[in-house]
């Protein structure tokens, strides 16, 4: 792994690629080109699947005449450091912002299971000093 810069470092379009592979676990070029909103050419998407090979994002295994990707990490764990970059820029680094907007942009009533596992990550977060 690269480290964090590297994962942080997706341009609009390396995400949406990013976001097939994830959703798929594994493609082709001409299957992410498919997928892809207002796709731009082939050639342009298996260049952009080799830069990401390069950000250690995603490998290759052939399958005969073709390239399957596949992501390299964990969407979970990639997306914790984008995560981090949101709550700089839009939230000043504020959990609880980001918090407090993503509970007002819930699309509809949390139920008491949901309520319940935020309250014990709270617990959890106070008990560890975070």
């Amino acid at each position: 792994m690269r480290g964090r810069k590297a994962l942080t470092s997706l341009s609009r379009r390396e995400r949406q690629i990013m976001d097939v592979l994830y959703r798929d676990r594994q493609a082709t070029a001409a299957e992410v080109l498919a997928a892809l909103p207002d796709p731009p050419g082939y050639s342009a998407v298996r260049a952009m699947l080799r830069i990401l090979e390069t950000k250690g994002h995603v490998r290759h295994v052939a399958d005969g005449t073709r390239y399957v990707y596949l992501p390299t990490v964990a969407r979970e764990r990639a997306g914790r450091p984008a995560l981090a970059g949101v709550l700089e820029t839009f939230f000043d680094g504020s959990t609880e912002k980001a918090v407090a907007a993503l509970l007002d942009l819930s699309p509809g009533k949390l139920s008491d299971e949901e309520l319940d596992r935020l309250s014990h990550l709270i617990d959890q977060a106070r008990l560890e000093g975070r």
